[in-house]
């Protein structure tokens, strides 16, 4: 991620901080960078615009988590931390917007991908890891998510490749563990650079049929 990116973001996070949308959100590092929503974002192909996704991707879909159990726990001999999880998320497809003329793998029904676990503190406290700049892929909420596959399986293609789809509105639901509206990114959207054109703040507000048409365009393009 380049350094503009970065302060996008970092504008869009101290935002929605602002709006307290994002109080008390504990920030995880040392996660599995490649994942959404562990560690600090590191992308490995562009994955902000719908050319990036048309691009790179092998499907656009929407997807709900239906499950989620607690994986790669790391125990800790010494410190507060006495453990951290990632989660393996199984999420239910829910359509498909988009998909490679030549995928890597066709997408089933159901599938699973790697996410930001818990921190579990010796006091017995569990608490969320996020990254403020990635949804965590909550069950009960929504997502558009750039799908690619991997030697480790389905992951997004990064960071602007999961968006909070809730109510199949694009910018509505869970955004670093917090429940945002399509307001709060809005507001957040408008400290960010005119010049960024990512999915998520050119759609944002707007529905399925929207996603399907801008996906279109940049294939057309």
């Amino acid at each position: 991620m380049n350094v503009h990116e970065l302060l996008t973001r970092r504008s869009l996070a101290a935002c929605t901080a602002f709006a307290g949308v994002a109080a008390a959100v504990l920030v995880g590092h040392g996660g599995l960078h490649t994942v959404v929503g562990c560690g600090i974002a590191n992308d490995a192909t562009p994955s902000l615009t719908a050319k990036d996704w048309v691009t790179n991707a092998d499907h656009a879909v929407v997807a709900t988590p239906v499950r989620e159990q607690d994986t790669n726990r790391r125990d800790f001999k010494t410190g507060p931390v006495q453990y951290r999880t990632d989660r393996t998320v199984t999420l239910r497809r829910d359509s498909v917007l988009w998909s490679s003329d030549s995928p890597k793998r066709a997408l089933g029904e159901n599938f699973d991908m790697t996410a930001a676990g818990w921190n579990v503190y010796r006091s017995g406290t569990r608490t969320k890891r996020t990254a403020a700049e990635a949804p965590r892929l909550e069950p009960g909420h929504t997502y558009l998510l750039a799908l690619r596959w991997t030697d480790a399986g389905w992951t997004v293609l990064g960071e602007g490749a999961a968006v909070p789809f809730d109510d199949h509105t694009v910018g509505q639901g869970e955004w670093c563990g917090r429940d945002l509206s399509k307001e709060d990114v809005a507001m957040a959207e408008l400290f960010s650079r005119s010049d960024d054109h990512s999915l998520e703040k050119t759609l944002n507000g707007q529905d399925e049929a929207a996603v399907t048409r801008e996906l279109k365009r940049a294939v057309d393009a």
